[in-house]
């Protein structure tokens, strides 16, 4: 008769841990930097992992660190056991202290009316709130940082369930003394020419979507100036040099006083959603969803706010 059980494994995550952050960095020496230990700690630390394993994992090189055969095909079974240790210590937590519920929300978007109609329906609960960046939306979910998330499309949602609340209009971000200011409306043959602003370290995904590249015949955006954050879109716009996409004014920050924004017809709009784990069954994410299906269906922001602000 076979074992109910697995035969124990002697694998310690700490050292898997360790084999990701070399394979990652492809070198010892920025490796243990990040991982605040040194390098002949890492080192050691790497060889008691090959022996458990029984195989060499990893060769050096003049320039670096690079995978052998075996650890090619250890390093994505690596990750898998680090993601399954941290959602086991994440669930089993949870299961262990009063009900919580932490919800994150993106810059610009409102959630008091869902906390509020979430603290009145269920006053024995925890309910954290956390502001996270756009790019951070699925980490935190899949970390469990959070448990559910309201934001922008567009993301990566494997492995989550998406409920889309509603829909934003995109607008054109302008300087105020550029030729297109003030106009009741512009389309895309009305910046068709126009360069829009490149984030060098942002998204791949969410500046194609904001670049609006490609066009919808096909054609490619044209080329705009690289930028490393928000600030120096803002004041490259500003200066005339370039022109955005934008949501609505996020209510909190404005908009640099040198920027006007004018509606842009014909473009998709963009989502807000509400995020959360495919396959969570906490009770107080299926209220919570409910609840914001019911409560966050419209942007709030002041009347006659007419502005935008810049997304990267």
């Amino acid at each position: 008769m076979s074992s109910p059980f697995p035969a124990l494994v002697d694998l310690d995550l700490r050292l898997v841990q360790c084999f990701t952050v070399v394979a990652e960095h492809g070198h010892f020496g920025r490796a243990a930097e990040a991982l605040r230990t040194t390098q002949p700690s890492l080192s050691r630390q790497i060889q008691r992992l090959e022996q458990q394993l029984g195989v060499r994992l990893l060769d050096r090189t003049t320039h670096g660190t690079r995978l052998t055969d075996a650890g090619e095909v250890f390093l994505p079974l690596a990750a898998g056991l680090l993601r399954a240790a941290t959602e086991a210590m994440a669930r089993t937590r949870a299961a262990a202290r009063p009900a919580a519920i932490t919800i994150g929300y993106t810059k610009g978007l409102i959630i008091t009316d869902g906390v509020r109609a979430m603290r009145r329906h269920h006053p024995d609960a925890e309910v954290h709130t956390r502001l996270l960046a756009w790019s951070e939306s699925r980490g935190a979910l899949v970390e469990h940082l959070v448990d559910a998330v309201v934001t922008r499309l567009p993301f990566r949602t494997d492995r989550l369930r998406v409920t889309v609340l509603h829909d934003e209009p995109r607008v054109l971000v302008v300087s105020r003394d550029h030729p297109l200011a003030g106009r009741q409306s512009v389309t895309l043959d009305d910046i068709a020419e126009e360069p829009i602003p490149y984030v060098r370290q942002g998204d791949a995904q969410l500046n194609a979507y904001w670049r609006l590249d490609p066009r919808p015949d096909g054609r490619p955006a044209p080329a705009g100036p690289l930028v490393e954050a928000l600030e120096d879109k803002q004041e490259l716009i500003a200066a005339g040099q370039a022109v955005a996409i934008g949501p609505p004014l996020d209510p909190a920050t404005g908009l640099h006083p040198g920027l006007t924004t004018v509606p842009l017809h014909g473009v998709e709009p963009s989502q807000i959603v509400l995020a959360t784990r495919a396959g969570d069954r906490n009770r107080l994410v299926t209220s919570f969803r409910r609840i914001a299906e019911a409560t966050l269906t419209a942007v709030a922001r002041p009347p006659g706010q007419p502005a935008a602000s810049l997304r990267t």
